[in-house]
């Protein structure tokens, strides 16, 4: 039996929610005045809380207005500044938006023709944002509440500029000036649900990277070091400062403190707006409250904070200012949280005592969306509760400082760290990255050695995958002939060894996949420009290549008994590293593709069968289709393969076939060697030659002529190689650059 099943309809009680309780005083910061009311010698003024208007005049046909009072939210006395900007009717920031609508097309699952429209939703769309109104001003934090797809965090990214403004429907300001993209990247800051930092790195170091990337270069290291120390004092992260963030495997630190790291970072350049996507889901109730804590101190420095919450508990509702909150979309109440008790007492659902009342609330909601009218008749309710007009203080409408002037006024309060010298309110004014290309891929260089150099078990992984390899080939391979049977084991070692070596870089994949929700986030808000992450991470990889290519050559070269001496085993090294180099700038390009790391490997795995199928090795290049041929030369097996074949085979001084070894590897290669002898005899009397036992027959340019390795020259099949590694990296860039704008369509 529902808690809410007895009460009775509010629309049924009176015909005006506010008939009954004008004249019951409430503590709040706003006052409703009726002429009807005054004129009354018994009548006294009441006050309602903070963004609520009375519709008493809706029903009773009297005009209702709200006027400004002095009284701050929850009993707090306002401090002297905001005394006098409400005196002087100038409001500090103030983010205002006004019916943002946003819709999607829905995915049609099953025979349903139509939806309800009460529910948000239209045939053909769904409606996850419904002419959501309100505002967030400067010093207080505003919580945005709901059940789960209630339109939350679509809220939430549409006030940060994370869906693309074609698609959304309204209209956003700052201090009544629209926000260009660009300007509000570099005054807002943008915090993810997820905790999204590398496992190995301290707290403070975590930090201080992210000073790097987001405080200008002009910065003194000892000011971005001053900056850090007293942002882990705002975060109350001082006693775990050194602790490294942790992992699965890694011990580290807590929950609430990985969430204040995520914040941390966020907000080292000390953004004016600051947006949030449940902070606190995931968390213990004291870990939660640390956290809004730290939000409300961030917010009272000169900061407009904006979250949205599932379920705050009764302290975490303390420190919140204001609420809105949302049903399907659309908006059930707005207004600080003094104001519930008579929202829903006027509704005719009072919120019994001692009961939260935002679970209630809550609750409730979830209730009326389980009706066939759904929570309609609560929205119409917080419409019609909102339509009056305010009255200022001081009369006239309601003024705010210019964009120009507040934003130059928090710049000279030490806010906005990274901002430009001056104002910054136009996007020609505002300065893309903090730092120049070289300085962010330094960093970059820096953050990834620091991180990985912690993880010592990931490249010990990659040495033994690639010495049992090598053992093992060496093994099997071991002192090969100069026979026949020597070349056509030479052939496997080499086609093995080469597709070896890009197998074994798929281990590469799941690095960026990993990485990929970093990546977004601190390129959503300029943090560094996507080309230095390209070639930090070429940077950072390359070194490990090197050693494990010297690791493979040194365990097979001499082991197999390949020619060349030391020359031969140099290139022999370039191309191991050629062939490591361009396998895994195609992994990378796949993982900036394809999303999962498991998918990712199905696709690797096939791709580097194709490209071996077509390598030339079980199939010459002259005996392949025309219509396949294409593939041949896009084959990445195919260059190494034949380098490593010429660096063998391309000295004309050797001879891998003498006499009647020409008979190996064909039906008379059984019969007895006087048996061979006479056939070859009648051989040389046939074709008036004289061949004997010791003639040459083939040598290692008759085996490249075979094998139809004749196109390209060693060294040129080096530079391809080591050209294909340079374009899967450009092509990776790409993928960057156009698969990573953070924004909803």
């Amino acid at each position: 039996m529902s808690r809410f099943q007895d009460k009775i309809s509010p629309l049924d009680r009176r015909s005006s929610p506010m008939d009954d309780s004008d004249d019951v005083p409430r503590p709040g910061a706003l006052q409703h005045h009726s002429p009807r009311v005054a004129s009354s010698s018994s009548a006294s003024d009441a006050s309602v809380p903070l963004g609520f208007r009375p519709v008493g005049g809706a029903h009773s046909g009297h005009h209702v207005v709200v006027q400004l009072g002095n009284v701050a939210n929850d009993g707090k006395g306002i401090g002297e500044e905001d005394a006098d900007m409400a005196v002087s009717g100038s409001l500090p920031f103030v983010l205002a938006f006004s019916n943002l609508t946003y819709s999607v097309r829905r995915s049609r699952k099953g025979c349903s023709l139509f939806w309800r429209s009460d529910a948000g939703e239209e045939q053909g769309r769904k409606v996850l944002l419904n002419a959501i109104s309100g505002e967030a001003r400067e010093g207080e934090i505003l919580a945005v509440l709901g059940a789960s797809g209630s339109g939350k965090s679509t809220l939430i990214d549409a006030l940060a500029n994370r869906i693309v403004r074609e698609s959304l429907e309204g209209s956003i300001t700052l201090n009544g000036e629209k926000l260009e993209g660009r300007l509000l990247k570099v005054i807002s800051a943008y915090v993810m649900q997820d905790d999204l930092l590398y496992p190995m790195l301290t707290v403070e170091e975590t930090l201080m990277f992210s000073a790097e990337f987001r405080l200008p270069r002009s910065l003194s290291a000892a000011k971005k070091m001053s900056r850090v120390q007293a942002l882990i004092d705002q975060l109350g992260l001082r006693a775990a400062a050194g602790t490294i963030i942790g992992d699965e495997i890694h011990r580290g630190v807590s929950g609430g403190e990985r969430r204040r790291v995520s914040i941390g970072i966020d907000i080292i350049h000390d953004p004016i707006l600051l947006f949030l996507d449940e902070p606190t889901s995931g968390l213990d109730s004291t870990s939660a409250y640390m956290v809004v804590k730290v939000l409300q101190r961030i917010a009272h420095s000169g900061s407009v904070v904006i979250m949205s919450v599932h379920q705050p508990s009764s302290r975490i509702l303390c420190l919140l200012d204001r609420l809105l909150m949302l049903s399907r979309g659309s908006t059930v109440y707005a207004g600080p949280p003094t104001g519930l008790h008579p929202f829903f007492s006027d509704f005719g659902q009072p919120i019994p005592d001692n009961e939260n009342p935002t679970e209630f609330s809550l609750d409730l909601i979830r209730e009326l969306e389980a009706t066939p009218e759904g929570a309609k008749s609560l929205v119409e309710f917080n419409r019609a509760r909102q339509a009056l007009p305010v009255v200022y203080p001081g009369g006239g409408e309601k003024s705010f400082v210019s964009l120009e002037d507040a934003i130059g006024t928090s710049i000279s309060r030490g806010k906005l760290v990274s901002g430009a010298e001056g104002t910054m309110t136009t996007a020609a004014a505002v300065p893309k990255h903090a730092n120049p290309f070289w300085m962010e891929t330094l960093v970059l260089t820096k953050r990834s050695l620091v991180n990985t150099r912690r993880m010592p078990e990931l490249f010990v992984m990659r040495l033994g995958t690639v010495l049992v390899t090598g053992f093992i080939l060496a093994t099997i391979f071991w002192r090969l002939d100069h026979t026949p049977k020597g070349v056509q084991e030479r052939l496997g070692f080499f086609a093995i060894a080469m597709s070896t070596m890009f197998y074994t870089c798929a281990d590469a994949l799941p690095v960026f996949i990993q990485e990929r929700n970093i990546f977004m986030r601190e390129t959503a808000y300029n943090a560094y420009r996507r080309s230095s992450y390209v070639l930090s991470h070429s940077l950072v990889g390359f070194p490990p290549l090197v050693l494990l290519s010297i690791a493979f050559a040194l365990t097979t070269f001499f082991a197999v008994g390949l020619a060349g001496g030391l020359q031969g085993f140099v290139f022999f090294v370039l191309m191991v590293l050629a062939s490591f180099w361009a396998g895994s700038g195609f992994v990378t390009f796949l993982s900036g593709v394809v999303p999962h790391v498991m998918l990712g490997y199905t696709v690797v795995v096939a791709i580097l069968a194709y490209f071996l199928l077509f390598s030339g090795f079980f199939i010459n290049r002259d005996r392949i289709h025309d219509y396949w041929i294409w593939f041949h030369y896009l084959s990445l097996v195919k260059y190494p393969y034949e380098a490593v074949m010429q660096n063998e085979f391309g000295r004309a001084g050797r001879c891998f076939s003498r006499g009647v070894q020409m008979f190996d590897n064909t039906p008379m290669e059984g019969l007895a060697e006087a048996t061979k002898e006479r056939a070859l005899a009648a051989i040389n009397g046939a074709l008036r030659m004289n061949m004997t036992s010791t003639t040459c027959i083939t040598t290692g340019p008759d085996v490249l002529r075979q094998q139809s390795i004749t196109q390209l020259g060693k060294w040129a099949c080096l530079s391809v190689t080591v050209a294909w590694g340079f374009f899967f990296r450009g092509l990776f860039y790409l993928t960057l650059l156009l698969g990573s704008k953070n924004k909803r369509r």
